[in-house]
């Protein structure tokens, strides 16, 4: 009997990947919020430019699937952390402080 990552291995296929070119440009987003169902995972990146904002892209993932895009994205935060440096977090702005009224 094989083992686990002897199958894993035996059952591994290379994946061609193609980006359409509408997609290769990407979409900038300066807001996101992520929420979900028992299902399912929502995630909506949004491009705020007061007074209003869009959702520019909306991906919707299994819970798992959205396990391992956050350890991806530790992942990758932390190799740039280490070649970069640690990047700065910020506070929220208060919304109601920094409005603009006409």
């Amino acid at each position: 009997m094989a083992s686990k990552d002897e199958t894993k291995v035996e059952n591994t296929q290379e994946l061609q990947i193609q980006v359409p070119e509408a997609v290769q440009r990407g979409n900038y987003a300066n807001q996101f919020i992520s929420s979900h169902t028992s299902e399912e995972f929502i995630l909506d990146f949004i491009l705020a430019s007061p007074p209003a904002g869009v959702v520019n892209a909306r991906v919707v993932v299994s819970p798992g699937h959205a396990k391992r895009i956050a350890a991806a994205l530790l992942e990758n935060v932390t190799r740039y952390e280490a070649i970069f440096g640690e990047i700065t977090s910020i506070t929220p702005i208060d919304r109601e402080e920094h409005s603009i009224t006409h």
